[in-house]
């Protein structure tokens, strides 16, 4: 089965998320937010400790705080960075922003694939899909596991919220839609693993959620 386990991160508490196979133990980090040398020993000594052999890093979307740890971690571990190609001029913009919300030891660096919809992550004998979940963020992407009932979504879908769309390229039309026709196509009893908070469902979220759900205002 795969395993999931997130610590939050950075002054915008995000959550950075591990998934691994908990037999072959291959893993994958999405969304490093990780930037305090605190942050960023707590994964090396998790990632020790679980004896984790990390392939790869992917990132839900490129705004700052999803990406503070991304050239760190592609360092540490020797592995690849995969993004949606939509998500480039945000990468183009985040030295320019980081330096404007005061992480001036903030690291560019360079994708080394692209993602598209309805690719498959491979982690030992299960598959992550991939999701294309635009709104929040042009080229914005969620890692779905039909058989172990979850979806990392990043910053489109939270508990009883949805992600902002007032920063560049974000579109709220946009964004109900990626929920209305994806995410709520999803089984109700799948967890939702949020890029800030705690987890929900998607049955959770069809009803209570004030923007999208069955009492949406």
């Amino acid at each position: 089965m795969l395993e999931v386990r997130f610590l939050t991160c950075n002054a915008f508490s995000e959550n950075t998320y591990l998934v691994w196979d908990s037999t072959t133990l291959e893993a994958i980090m999405i969304d490093p937010g990780c930037y305090e040398d605190a942050e960023r020993q707590a994964f090396t000594y998790f990632i020790a400790q679980q004896k984790l052999k990390l392939i790869g890093i992917y990132n839900t979307h490129c705004h700052i705080d999803h990406v503070l740890g991304c050239a760190w971690a592609m360092r540490t571990y020797n592995i690849p960075l995969y993004i949606h190609q939509a998500e480039l001029n945000n990468c183009r913009m985040n030295p320019v922003v980081a330096d404007r919300y005061g992480f001036h030891a903030f690291e560019p660096f360079e994708h080394t694939h692209f993602l598209k919809e309805d690719d498959q992550i491979k982690l030992g004998e299960h598959d992550l899909k991939i999701l294309f979940v635009p709104g929040h963020s042009p080229g914005h992407v969620a890692f779905y596991s039909a058989e172990s009932k979850f979806c990392i979504n990043g910053d489109v879908l939270f508990q009883g919220s949805v992600g902002r769309t007032d920063l560049p390229g974000g579109d709220m039309a946009t964004l109900l839609e990626s929920i209305q026709e994806t995410m709520f196509a999803l089984p109700d009893d799948t967890t939702v693993y949020c890029g800030h908070g705690e987890p929900t469902s998607i049955g959770y979220e069809k009803i209570h959620n004030p923007f999208c759900g069955e009492n949406a205002r």
